[in-house]
């Protein structure tokens, strides 16, 4: 979002309202899309049966297993904008969560406070970020 407001010139609220309408929109559509993989996956598991295997957990699922338990949907709805990216995100809070309008609320509410706080960075520190962006 700094980015954008340096190099296209936009104004704050320009800015903020395409990058927020672009996360909640991008988190409607994933926990849709994972909702669907995941009923089709499990129909085909359970169609199969060759998927009765012991589960094996590597260390990233270790990483994700400790965060739902830990944070539960507020820690995986916190980091899902910077870290985790709204796709990867909202597939595993609907893989965790199955309430749609919990998972879709909880992401969307941290991807508004997520775009405030990087143009909050972007604002303080914008002569120190100028030379990096143009």
């Amino acid at each position: 979002m700094p980015a954008a407001v340096i190099l296209f010139k936009f104004n704050f609220i320009k800015v903020f309202i395409v990058s927020c309408v672009g996360g909640i929109g991008g988190t409607i559509f994933y926990v849709y899309l994972s909702a669907a993989i995941l009923k089709w996956w499990d129909n085909y598991k359970e169609k199969k049966q060759i998927f009765n295997k012991k589960k094996i957990f590597t260390k990233g699922n270790r990483r994700i297993i400790k965060i739902k338990n830990r944070f539960g949907l507020t820690g995986i709805a916190i980091l899902t904008p910077v870290l985790l990216s709204i796709p990867l995100g909202a597939f595993v809070a609907e893989r965790f969560y199955k309430d749609k309008r919990k998972v879709i609320t909880q992401i969307s509410i941290w991807v508004i406070i997520w775009s405030i706080v990087f143009y909050c960075i972007y604002y303080f520190f914008y002569d120190n970020l100028k030379g990096w962006f143009i």
